[in-house]
């Protein structure tokens, strides 16, 4: 099978000249190289050896948070494999990892694209690495969030709402948003009671359609 040759290839070429961390993380001290670094060193030596990536996203997660300013913060990780695919005779070996990033506007998910590319490449290849890797050029200082539980009033409505829903689809998306809620405080017992109201409708609804 060609892709491990060609895999070894790129390995080789790499091992000989390394990848330098040339940036800087001015609030924590320290040097790392970025998803910038990876891609110009793999621009040129790829094709020498007849390979290509191919990503593909699996799953995303986004999670609000604030930092110590107050000043919310978008929390993302996703779930990705990339396809290192040989264009002399088509196999390839597929990596799955996984990206994590935070970014106070809409561009989470990219940076969490971009490490998950970042680090499929450093540990597929073996790319000459020193120190810490879990580096960016960005810290955040995330405050931690105190959970309180839902008053009764929320859960009465959260179970007021489940019930009023007209069909199954709308008996989902209601009592997708109250879990959602009582799950983010950790509140189980609110999540009960609404998993209850979700089984007792979805019985009311299906009989009626009987």
């Amino acid at each position: 099978m060609n892709i491990y040759q060609a895999i070894s290839g790129v390995q080789k070429d790499l091992a000989g000249m390394g990848i330098a961390k040339n940036k800087e993380n001015k609030m924590q001290g320290y040097k790392f190289r970025g998803v910038d670094d990876i891609y110009n060193a793999l621009s040129s030596i790829l094709p020498m050896h007849g390979v290509v990536i191919l990503p593909r996203m699996l799953s995303r997660e986004c999670v609000e948070r604030v930092n110590q300013k107050g000043t919310a913060l978008f929390y993302t990780t996703v779930e990705a494999e990339f396809d290192i695919v040989s264009t002399v005779d088509g196999t390839k070996h597929t990596v799955k990892t996984y990206g994590e990033a935070m970014d106070s506007g809409d561009k989470s998910t990219n940076k969490a694209m971009s490490a998950a590319y970042k680090y499929a490449c450093i540990q597929s290849f073996c790319i000459p690495t020193e120190g810490d890797n879990d580096t960016e050029n960005t810290t955040h200082e995330i405050t931690s969030v105190k959970k309180t539980k839902l008053t009764q009033p929320e859960i009465l409505s959260g179970i007021k709402i489940i019930f009023e829903s007209k069909d199954e689809s709308e008996l989902k998306q209601n009592y997708t948003k109250a879990y959602r809620f009582a799950y983010g405080q950790d509140d189980t017992t609110a999540v009960e009671q609404f998993t209850a109201a979700k089984d007792q409708r979805k019985a009311q609804l299906e009989s009626t359609n009987v």
